[in-house]
């Protein structure tokens, strides 16, 4: 797996542009930065200038601290725990100087405890307030108010920001985006009125920065999010993952900004390690799904569904499956991908012999087409990868 440093970076610059002034990005890493190693991706992105890394819990967020502490200190990007937190977290968080997103008191207290007993300064945390989602989050309301009653004289916790969630960003002029923005503005005037001021208001993902399709009733997420932010003094922000990596969600009724721009950071790769040539009428794989219907020559690859690629990518008499790139040209896949093992029609490439490189992602086959085939979504098909990431300068 090569992770191409120069179209991270260019890939994260789209982002800002896309943003525009007043809105900074958080670059999410977690799940181990959607499988392309959050030890490799958070250091070029720390160097590139970004402020916030979202990842999945403390231990992840204590290695991304490791691997961004050889950059300078001006460039220290603070690191978010986006996803919930126990009790025996509470420590790491507190030892690692992360930033939580809570949204119950016990998270708080136990937060509160780990500040004492380490003698540290009042901790920074993130509330998330859930508008639509029925997730993470506080609800607006009685149950929110109640929650930042107990905060509001808390001395070992410190308000940094408030947050939510959007459930369809990808959704031009969505009434659910509408109806959760309403709720957090509600949430947002209950924060205020508890006498609380955060530096940060956030929300939305990737396809909020994507999705630039306004009405004249509506500007945008992005515009409102601004406004929401600054009716309080807060700096905005919005959380992007999956676009870093050069994929975004198709934006459904509308138009893209950004994601014509981007480009897929990995190039995941195997190597042939066999050839064989068959007859017609012979089968292929498990349950002779496929036949081949002339003479010809099968590549063989080390590579299968335990390692991420789909097995949705097979190929059967009736139906054509997925292909990787072998010498720049398509080789189809032929039966069943196995667990290791996957075989490919090299007939029509001349040449192809033992040892010989296989693009399986990457220039010429992308999470997308994978997607496709597997009725999924891009995110689930890197996040599936099964390989030790490195950095690599690729040109383009």
């Amino acid at each position: 797996m090569e992770i191409s440093e120069e179209r991270l970076v260019a890939n994260y610059r789209a982002l800002v542009s896309g943003a525009g002034d007043g809105v900074t990005v958080l670059a999410v890493v977690k799940a181990d930065g959607y499988a392309h190693g959050a030890k490799v991706c958070a250091p070029v992105l720390a160097r590139a200038g970004v402020e916030w890394l979202g990842v999945t819990d403390a231990e992840e967020g204590a290695a991304v601290r490791a691997a961004v502490a050889g950059i300078s200190e001006k460039r220290q990007p603070r690191i978010m725990v986006m996803s919930g937190l126990l009790r025996e977290d509470a420590e790491a968080i507190v030892r690692h100087g992360l930033t939580p997103i809570v949204w119950t008191r016990q998270q708080m207290e136990w937060l509160a405890e780990a500040v004492v007993q380490r003698g540290a300064e009042p901790l920074a945390v993130h509330l998330e307030i859930d508008t639509g989602m029925a997730r993470q989050g506080v609800a607006p309301g009685a149950e929110l108010r109640e929650l930042l009653k107990w905060l509001v004289v808390q001395p070992n916790l410190r308000l940094d920001g408030v947050m939510t969630h959007f459930a369809s960003s990808e959704v031009a002029d969505s009434p659910l985006t509408l109806r959760q923005r309403v709720r957090f503005e509600q949430a947002i005037g209950e924060v205020a009125a508890a006498g609380l001021q955060p530096v940060w208001v956030h929300a939305g993902n990737s396809s909020t920065v994507d999705n630039s399709a306004v009405s004249v009733h509506d500007p945008g997420s992005l515009v409102w999010l601004r406004s929401v932010a600054s009716g309080i003094g807060a700096r905005a922000m919005v959380r992007c993952g999956l676009a870093l990596y050069g994929y975004c969600l198709p934006v459904e009724g509308g138009r893209s900004l950004v994601r014509p721009e981007l480009r897929p950071v990995m190039t995941w790769k195997t190597r042939v390690i066999g050839i064989r040539d068959v007859q017609a009428g012979d089968s292929v794989g498990y349950n002779a799904i496929f036949t081949a219907h002339r003479p010809m020559r099968l590549a063989l690859l080390p590579v299968g569904y335990a390692d991420g690629l789909r097995r949705e990518l097979s190929a059967s008499d009736a139906t054509p499956g997925g292909w990787v790139m072998i010498g720049g040209r398509r080789a189809m896949i032929v039966g069943r991908v196995s667990m290791n093992l996957t075989v490919v029609d090299v007939t029509d490439i001349s040449g192809v012999s033992v040892c010989d490189e296989v693009v399986l992602l990457g220039d010429g086959i992308t999470a997308d087409d994978h997607a496709r085939l597997a009725h999924t979504i891009a995110y689930e098909i890197v996040c599936g990868m099964r390989a030790e990431p490195r950095l690599v300068n690729a040109a383009g």
